[in-house]
């Protein structure tokens, strides 16, 4: 679960027109390293000390790690785990520039991070395809997709965070209310819920991670990576239209709140939620830590399929990357990729310590037991089976970008909702906002 913006710094932050101008001018300075371009710095070997930089929430795995590892030569560094935020990209830029200064191995606070850390000018992380084939391989390959760039796996997964469908088992069982297998049925199903039952509501859509939920659930072009400097943005595709048509119908019945799943407001609002699509990390985080629903009421289902489809289809929320230095060699590199190994995979921190669902999958079941064992969901065989099912559904074709979705989503679509106004009024808007940010970080547009 990528929480360090969850638990202290709100949603992603949507640069200015003139900051992300100002951002590029920066990169192209200083993409050069102390010998000429980054790629040609040459590589070091401390001799086995490694240094790595992890956000708050990743501390912990850090001082596992250090404990279970005594005699090696290691230190951390905390650092700011604002998502959107630009200065971790700008140090990156001056490192280059210095010929130094990289730390060994990081966990980004934010997964588009990946897309300028992996990109030409910044070019800091190393290729792990074949030094860590064997931990690849326990990835389910939809989880380790957003690493995959360019047919080389170029950072890890802390952790898998596919959306599944959440409900209030108790109340669908007080109202004899049938869940819904289909899109189409939930939007219908929660009009006629909001309708009976006033101020029940059936999701969130103020977060920066509302097009994750509902856009990337439909399969709408809006992340799809062609190349590195090219990208594939549509939002009159008809798997955009159908997701802007269920989220007319969901606001229009008001059936779902304007609010974020991280705003101070939802704590009050959140234990009227009956239903929504959302991250397997919902459950702990949300639901029992943040929000207090009492034990025996959530539990989560697959995926909901679109009508006319087979199989379901959903998005993910979240999952954080860790990457590892391309400018190190030698011992340091092996401690350095020791330390990676021990954060994907090892019980230690992926089973006793960390809160989301593992996305190495051979500890997921030692994860699963021990949540099991706190007893909070209505249905736990059928909770945590969904939270494995729904990884295989996650919905191919989307890239972390140099732009931020989530980000724009809350500068154009939110306010809209909060004024009062429609999903039709704000989709103009956010299309515009999001084709502009695109081209302002060099990518070229196509809606083919």
């Amino acid at each position: 679960m990528q929480t360090s913006f969850v638990r202290k710094q709100g949603f992603a932050r949507l640069a200015t027109a003139f900051g992300v101008a100002a951002a590029m001018v920066a990169l192209t300075a200083c993409s050069a390293g102390g010998n000429g371009t980054a790629s040609e710095v040459e590589q070091t070997d401390t001799g086995g000390a490694v240094t790595v930089w992890v956000d708050p929430p990743r501390v912990p795995a850090a001082e596992a790690f250090k404990a279970a590892n005594p005699d090696m030569d290691f230190e951390y560094v905390q650092i700011d785990g604002t998502v959107g935020g630009k200065t971790l990209q700008q140090q990156f830029a001056q490192f280059n520039q210095a010929g130094k200064g990289w730390p060994d191995a990081i966990f980004f606070p934010s997964n588009d991070d990946i897309a300028w850390a992996s990109g030409a000018q910044i070019n800091y992380t190393a290729d792990l395809t074949e030094s860590m084939a064997d931990v690849i391989d326990g990835y389910d390959p939809a989880v380790i997709e957003p690493c995959n760039i360019d047919g080389k796996i170029l950072c890890l997964r802390n952790d898998a965070a596919p959306d599944v469908f959440w409900y209030n088992k108790t109340f669908f069982t007080e109202n004899g209310y049938t869940l819904p297998t289909t899109w189409e049925g939930y939007a219908d199903l929660a009009v006629q819920i909001a309708a009976e039952h006033p101020g029940k509501i059936s999701g969130f859509l103020g977060d920066a991670y509302a097009p994750d939920r509902y856009l990337w659930a439909s399969g709408c072009p809006t992340n799809d990576r062609v190349s590195e400097t090219d990208v594939h943005i549509n939002l009159d595709d008809e798997k955009c239209q159908r997701a802007k048509d269920l989220l007319s119908t969901l606001v229009e019945g008001d059936a779902v709140s304007s609010l974020g799943i991280f705003d101070a407001d939802a704590a009050t609002v959140g234990p009227e939620l009956v239903m929504s699509p959302g991250a397997v990390w919902w459950g702990d985080y949300l639901f029992n830590q943040t929000w207090k629903i009492p034990a025996g009421n959530m539990a989560a289902v697959a995926p909901l399929a679109w009508e006319g489809e087979s199989a379901p289809s959903t998005g993910n929320e979240g999952g954080g990357l860790w990457g590892v230095s391309n400018h190190i060699t030698g011992t340091q590199l092996e401690n350095t990729l020791k330390f990676a190994e021990f954060v994907a995979t090892d019980p230690a921190w992926q089973v006793e310590l960390t809160t989301g669902l593992p996305g190495y999958g051979p500890v997921q079941d030692d994860w699963i037991a021990k949540q099991s064992a706190a007893g909070y969901f209505a249905d736990n065989d059928a909770t945590f089976a969904a939270f494995k099912e729904a990884t295989s559904y996650v919905q191919g074709d989307h890239a972390y970008m140099l732009y931020n979705t989530g980000g724009i989503w809350a500068e154009t679509i939110t306010p809209a909702l909060v004024s009062g106004g429609s999903i039709d009024d704000a989709w103009e808007t956010f299309n515009t906002e999001l084709n502009n940010q695109a081209k302002s970080f060099g990518y070229t547009v196509t809606t083919e």
